[in-house]
């Protein structure tokens, strides 16, 4: 399939890299400290597809010695940008970095996934994910939801992209940003729960926990569907 990763792009990751946790990001976040709380048990951790650095500068305020690895210079160069101090590494499309085994004992990945295309290029990561674990390690996947791409909501809009409802697992989907300058549609791979839950069981990874976090009315925020429906999913494996 022709993918190209829309992040790779100056202007993208300009506009991307003033992004913090509005809206509908938020939830996507919000659950985190908890997780790791309850299933996290040392402070090593490796951010994989980390972008401008926002996840893992996140992991970073709560504790964790945080490194970062990504496909795109434009995205590491402003995740050095905002974070000098940092580690930051830029990857190739089939590696994940020169890490020794069992390196890490948390592993995250937020909407890194949502970028990947075709089962065996995500099946092959994964399994290199898990290589890196240590023995009481886990993986933190934050990925959309199919729901994410034929809804509305506060941070983004599908309206646009009637052909999202026809998809299945792998297939390319458009969705437009709103809480940033760069208005262009993002191009994602759309994957659906049972399809992911193969992945895990074919990369030798146990699903220990599942989460799909849904807006709270309480919550300083309009809410368009993110208090019925999940736009991400939040997966915890282990090896």
């Amino acid at each position: 399939m022709d993918f190209i990763n829309v992040y790779e792009d100056s202007l993208r990751a300009e506009s991307y890299g003033r992004l913090e946790f509005p809206g509908t990001y938020y939830l996507a976040y919000r659950d985190i400290p908890g997780i790791l709380e309850k299933y996290a048990k040392g402070k090593k951790a490796l951010d994989f597809g980390c972008g401008t650095g926002r996840s893992t500068r996140f992991l970073k305020n709560l504790g964790f010695e945080a490194s970062g690895t990504d496909i795109s210079a434009d995205m590491i160069k402003k995740a050095e940008e905002f974070d000098p101090a940092g580690k930051y590494i830029q990857v190739t499309g089939s590696s994940i970095g020169t890490f020794d085994d069992s390196s890490f004992d948390l592993i995250t990945a937020v909407f890194t996934f949502d970028n990947i295309p075709g089962n065996e290029k995500r099946t092959g990561l994964l399994k290199e994910l898990g290589r890196l674990l240590s023995g009481t390690g886990i993986i933190v996947l934050v990925d959309s939801t199919p729901e994410i791409y034929v809804n509305e909501w506060l941070s983004f809009s599908t309206k646009n992209f009637p052909e999202n409802k026809k998809t299945k697992s792998g297939d390319k989907v458009k969705i437009i940003m709103t809480d940033v300058e760069d208005k262009r549609p993002v191009e994602d791979i759309i994957w659906f729960d049972n399809d992911y839950k193969e992945l895990f069981a074919s990369a030798g990874l146990k699903l220990i926990e599942t989460y799909k976090p849904l807006g709270y009315p309480t919550e300083p925020y309009n809410w368009i569907n993110e208090t019925t429906i999940a736009p991400w999913i939040i997966s915890v494996l282990k090896k």
